[in-house]
């Protein structure tokens, strides 16, 4: 084995190297994996001993010693003990065909998840569902992060509760008590996310083989985790108020469905908002079919003004109200919540058990940190007015292009839009993926197939002049 040798003269002072972004660990680091880089530095060489290379480095021996222990960590370099430290063999290179969107992927469920979750950073996703970072209230994550770091041990490092945080959930009881849903704490379950929530309910409520009624368009990942459970699933057509319910009727006679799985306050994608009227025809339908009823409501602080609630009609009866705030605080905080009757709260919790084991304690504490607070509404406050203005710009700027808003200017992110005739989404969702540009094709939400000449849009991620550029070229090619 040889050991590499760094001269002076080749390392220079990290007082004259260093940008002030990057803290002397991390430059030492650096220095390292160029060596590696340019093989000057080859697998199983000794790396110098620390006292000499904080020497020639002009840096601390703690520095140094740092710099190895993250380095021996990602495994780019190996430590024998009483021997040193040592190059490990270099790791095969990335292939980008392998990593970079596949353009040939058909439009399934997944395809707007993939390509949007897949995306690198010079990546464009007015398709995509969630926040672009920036519009997170980074502030107040940081300010609550600091607060939950002064947590006891317990609440570090323990399992939380099957239910989850109780200040939480008496929390999100009072919440929900703005929007007419009398539910009390020992009715709600914390969850990891809305997906969790769902994919728990789908669990506990339905077995393989059983239909399950869906909107048609409806959120997409909806067809996955239905797929995933081996349901069956039917779909009914939305209108501007609500599912058509002369053929949801005809559903409920002809499939015999256990469940339905909706949206009522903001639909996604289409926006529409549930109406009075079709809310109690469907929960009259419901009754008499003995169907259980999903409400996911991760939307809900999004309104400008209430709309109505199954959940609040129906009394937790045969209703199941779910939320999260990945698209309201943090993607990364993985917090929902399911709110449920009564009688299933024991059930769900052994479910939860044997799925999960322990809850999410510290998403929760830092979710329950930031309402507290005030951040929180704070935020919305100001997240909704930015989204309006959003709406505004980017249904002119589809409009001006021949682009139509299926309804227009609705709360929330999304904009449904119908392409001109004669034009594909799926085929514009191709071309502008070869541009680095994540659209979102309306078969991708349709289980009939239907919305071939619809994409939906995210306002917040549609600031990019060159996403309409595209567009237009797109079309007209």
């Amino acid at each position: 084995m040889t050991e590499l040798a760094f001269k002076t003269d080749a390392a220079p002072t990290l007082a004259a190297t260093t940008p002030i972004s990057h803290t002397l660990v991390e430059t030492v680091m650096a220095t390292i994996r160029q060596r590696i880089a340019a093989r000057s530095l080859t697998p199983g060489a000794r790396l110098p001993s620390i006292r000499a290379f904080a020497k020639a480095m002009q840096v601390s021996k703690s520095t140094v010693v740092e710099a190895y222990e993250r380095l021996a960590a990602e495994g780019a370099i190996r430590s024998r003990p009483g021997s040193g430290f040592y190059a490990a063999g270099s790791l095969a290179p990335l292939s980008l065909a392998e990593i970079g969107p596949r353009l040939d992927r058909a439009i399934d469920p997944l395809w707007v998840s993939r390509q949007s979750l897949e995306a690198g950073g010079e990546m464009l996703k007015p398709g995509c569902g969630w926040m672009p970072a920036s519009w997170m209230p980074q502030s107040a994550l940081r300010r609550a992060l600091r607060t939950v770091a002064r947590a006891d041990d317990v609440d570090l490092a323990d399992y939380g509760t099957p239910l989850g945080l109780p200040p939480l959930r008496q929390l999100l009881a009072r919440r929900m008590e703005g929007h007419g849903i009398d539910v009390s704490p020992e009715q709600i379950m914390l969850t990891e996310s809305g997906t969790q929530a769902i994919d728990l309910l789908c669990r506990f409520l339905i077995e393989p083989g059983d239909t399950v009624l869906v909107d048609d368009p409806c959120y997409f990942n909806f067809h996955a985790l239905l797929r995933a459970h081996r349901a069956k699933v039917v779909s009914v057509p939305y209108t501007q108020t609500g599912p058509d319910i002369e053929l949801f009727a005809q559903a409920l006679v002809e499939h015999k469905p256990r469940l339905y799985i909706t949206n009522s306050a903001i639909h996604n994608p289409t926006g529409a908002i549930l109406s009075p009227v079709t809310a109690h025809r469907l929960l009259k339908l419901a009754d008499q079919s003995d169907l259980t009823i999903v409400e996911d409501d991760i939307f809900a602080d999004f309104e400008h003004s209430p709309a109505p609630r199954l959940a609040a009609f129906d009394g937790l009866n045969r209703v199941v109200h779910i939320g999260s705030f990945s698209k309201t605080l943090s993607a990364s905080v993985r917090c929902g919540f399911i709110a449920a009757p009564r009688d299933w709260i024991e059930q769900l919790t052994d479910l939860k058990i044997a799925t999960t084991f322990g809850g999410g304690r510290l998403a929760a504490e830092l979710v329950l940190a930031l309402l507290r607070d005030g951040s929180y509404r704070k935020h919305m406050d100001l997240l909704r007015a930015r989204l309006a203005r959003a709406m505004g710009e980017t249904s002119a700027r589809l409009k001006a292009i021949g682009i139509t808003p299926w309804i227009d200017q609705p709360a929330g992110l999304f904009l449904w839009c119908s392409l001109p005739d004669g034009v594909d989404a799926a085929d514009i969702a191709r071309r502008a993926l070869a541009d680095n540009i994540v659209l979102a094709p309306g078969n991708a939400f349709s289980l009939s197939g239907t919305a071939s000449r619809f994409l939906r849009f995210n306002v917040a991620q549609c600031a990019d002049e060159r996403i309409f550029r595209v567009l237009e070229t797109a079309m007209a090619s």
